[in-house]
């Protein structure tokens, strides 16, 4: 038997407290001592990056036998002793009804600070839980008053969640470029429309009377009977404004409608007009928008991290368009497509078809697809997209203009389609980035996917992941439920872990996976040893780097590690020989790597 070591206070890092305690959780209790439960950081990581928010003021639930469960005097003494610890001045506000302990962090601190506050607690054997005493809000439906038409946004059926996600993210610092026919002005959208470009070179599909130009102004796409291709005659749709106003319509302005995003920002730019647009005009569309460079065209101020094509044509998706979605993912900007409107496999439409994409099915308000929605193993998600054929209000309403042919006052209407579909997903997009700022168009697509809901109806063909859930998606890249989804890559080979001895390595292949790993990869981790205090692990990227996953500690006796770290490795490239290393680095007792995991 080994002669116990001497115990000693350990404080946890700051990163021990996950991004969850101060964004999401009602509690965190203690489970068991620090060394398996820290999630990992890169050696350069700050100690704020663990922290979501600064706080005011903590909640600290005792256990039952502590003196500062029943003591106000006791708990007031621990809160100025841990103050004094981490250098801050605490003070022992008062108790609340269930016995915690409220404690004043004094003068609101950072996120750093307050992460070494929460450390000083989480340190103490005696503290069953801290969190953050959290401001809360009134959860009143918006007051724009048109919302409640809005069934896409909330209805019970077929609705996408959306208000629930709204206290986490609205979008804020996000800029959606919307590809289409431009933006015609509505009051409703102003405040939230930023540069774009009109991108229409061929004078006779502009219609504004010339070619290039920094103007993305729609002026109409009407056409006469027989003028596109034998097409009937067509006033002018308004498309763009009407995609725009679902994406980040203003919300909370006492009119119109509400936007999924309504703190994002519109890029409009033009590629559509009489008859349509050419993929040379949609691809360097797509090249700017994202932050490329386009011969003749002054750089893009506006770099849109999510772009919205609700446009489309038959044919498979062509090299030349793949290679611009291609740049514009590896720029790190997610790219949401329309399915199509032909009831037909999407797999022969473009963009829909083309890979690095979000493609979307449209629903109707009965949650089926729509009747006039392409389907097929391409498609990614659904969304509410509309069926007018059952009644006008069963569209999507967003805003528009009543002009027949040229801009005239501004309006709302109800429109279907899988044009309406997408922005419904580049809104959640747009959220999505806005909660969590690092992530990936990969890990946007996935999470989208993974928190996806069955269908409430059917889709003969296939319509994606099922009904995106914009409530839970937000939640899971925020930390605060669902799931950050992904692909699981395993190691179940054994490998003996020497006692006082070298490292040891197992390690697992990743592929087929695109751009770089997630900013929260999961690394689940299943060791067995009879003192655990005595292992050092670590994460070893394909290029190299260590990341620390669990210190030595002389006073964590307990055995075996069994435990999932997370591990922000957004600056690392997915696919990959990964390694997780393991050295026993004091005598008496020998373990084993059971098996291990990645998700992505």
């Amino acid at each position: 038997m080994r002669t116990p070591r001497p115990a000693r206070r350990t404080l946890i890092s700051v990163t021990a407290i996950s991004a969850t305690l101060l964004a999401g959780t009602t509690s965190l209790a203690l489970a068991g001592t620090a060394g398996a439960a820290v999630p990992a950081e890169k050696t350069a990581t700050t100690a704020a990056s663990a922290v979501a928010a600064p706080a005011e003021r903590l909640i600290v639930g005792y256990k039952s036998g502590a003196a500062e469960a029943k003591s106000n005097s006791a708990a007031s003494a621990d809160a100025k002793a841990k103050g004094r610890e981490a250098d801050e001045s605490l003070k022992f506000q008062r108790r609340l009804g269930t016995g915690a302990a409220l404690v004043d962090l004094g003068d609101r601190l950072g996120k750093a600070d307050v992460a070494d506050v929460v450390a000083e607690y989480q340190a103490d054997p005696q503290v069953a839980y801290v969190v953050p005493d959290r401001l809360n809000k009134p959860l009143a439906d918006p007051n724009d008053t048109e919302y409640s038409k809005q069934w896409d946004l909330f209805e019970t059926t077929a609705g996408m969640r959306v208000p629930g996600a709204w206290g986490t993210a609205t979008g804020s610092g996000v800029t959606v470029a919307v590809i289409d026919t431009g933006y015609v002005t509505h009051s409703d959208l102003a405040a939230n429309i930023v540069g774009g470009y009109d991108f229409i070179s061929d004078t006779a599909v502009a219609v504004d009377g010339n070619g290039r130009d920094s103007n993305p102004a729609d002026p109409g796409d009407w056409n006469a009977e027989g003028e596109c291709d034998g097409a009937p005659a067509s006033d002018s749709s308004w498309h763009g404004t009407h995609v725009a106003g679902t994406i980040a319509a203003a919300t909370n302005n006492s009119k119109g409608v509400a936007g999924i995003a309504y703190n994002a920002k519109i890029s409009p730019v033009r590629v559509l007009g009489k008859c349509g647009g050419y993929d040379s005009d949609i691809i360097d569309a797509i090249t700017w928008a994202s932050g490329g460079t386009v011969s003749g065209i002054p750089a893009n101020s506006n770099v849109a991290k999510v772009i919205n094509m609700s446009l489309g044509g038959g044919g498979a998706c062509s090299s030349a368009t793949q290679s611009a979605i291609n740049a514009a993912v590896g720029r790190g900007t997610t790219v949401v497509v329309a399915a199509g409107n032909s009831n037909a496999n999407a797999a022969n439409y473009s963009p829909a078809s083309c890979n690095n994409v979000i493609s979307v099915a449209a629903l109707n308000r009965s949650g089926s697809k729509a009747s006039y929605s392409n389907y097929g193993s391409v498609v990614d998600i659904a969304a509410p997209g509309g069926q007018t054929s059952t009644g006008t209000a069963n569209g999507i309403l967003s805003t528009l203009n009543s002009g027949a042919k040229t801009p005239s006052t501004e309006s709302y209407a109800y429109y279907q389609g899988t044009s309406m579909a997408a922005p419904h997903i580049a809104g959640l997009a747009a959220l999505m980035k806005s909660a969590s700022t690092a992530l990936t168009p990969a890990q946007i697509e996935s999470g989208i996917k993974t928190n996806a809901r069955a269908l409430p109806g059917t889709c003969s063909g296939g319509c994606g992941a099922g009904l995106a859930d914009a409530t839970k998606t937000v939640q899971a890249v925020s930390g605060s439920g669902g799931s950050t989804g992904g692909t699981t890559f395993t190691s179940t080979s054994s490998v003996s872990i020497p006692d006082a001895g070298s490292a040891v390595e197992s390690p697992i292949t990743v592929s087929g996976r695109s751009g770089n790993a997630p900013s929260a990869l999961q690394v689940g981790v299943d060791i067995t040893h009879t003192y655990r205090g005595d292992l050092v692990i670590d994460l070893i990227a394909p290029d190299g780097t260590a990341y620390r996953l669990k210190a030595s500690s002389g006073s964590d006796s307990a055995d075996n590690v069994k435990t999932t770290y997370s591990v922000n490795a957004s600056s690392e490239t997915a696919n990959g020989t990964w390694k997780l290393r393991v050295q026993d680095v004091a005598a008496q007792d020998t373990g084993t790597i059971n098996s291990w995991k990645l998700t992505f």
